[in-house]
């Protein structure tokens, strides 16, 4: 009994340490934007080709903290996705999310008028619990898609 009223206090300790850190690996609202602009103008400088394998793949650029750049095209196919790469060319424009919600044409809809949040539940990719979730959204340079970052609220 002695032992593993020992072995649960370890854990509680483990536990209430590590939880400043998950929270400090948060991205915040400014870091998000940022993100969804500097994801514009490398897609404007580099193209679009070169761009969105940079977003799926260059994890050391493009997936800060719990923050990854995704794309999708206007019919809502992923282009890229820095959390999951199986995810990339895949037609996701009926997806909903936890509660049902459909998320993809929330996302057309605010990237219309230029750029917003679009707020859902999804996946943390670090936890894999389903959190609230709100992403920035903006259209790609040439129009034809939409650039993505999104925070855990």
């Amino acid at each position: 009994m002695l032992r593993r009223t020992v072995h649960l206090a370890c854990l509680s300790l483990l536990v209430a340490a590590g939880a400043p850190a998950l929270a400090q690996e948060r991205g915040t609202k400014e870091e998000a934007i940022a993100m969804a602009n500097a994801a514009f103008e490398h897609m404007k400088k580099a193209g679009a080709p070169k761009a969105l394998a940079d977003f799926t793949a260059d994890k050391a650029v493009w997936n800060k903290k719990d923050l990854y750049v995704f794309v999708f095209d206007n019919k809502g196919t992923f282009l890229a996705h820095g959390a999951n790469e199986k995810l990339v060319n895949r037609d996701m424009s009926l997806m909903k999310d936890a509660n049902g919600k459909s998320i993809f044409p929330a996302m057309v809809e605010t990237a219309a008028k230029g750029s917003g949040w679009v707020d859902y539940d999804w996946a943390h990719p670090q936890t894999k619990k389903v959190e609230g979730k709100s992403s920035y959204v903006r259209k790609t340079p040439d129009g034809q898609g939409l650039i993505g970052v999104g925070i855990y609220r």
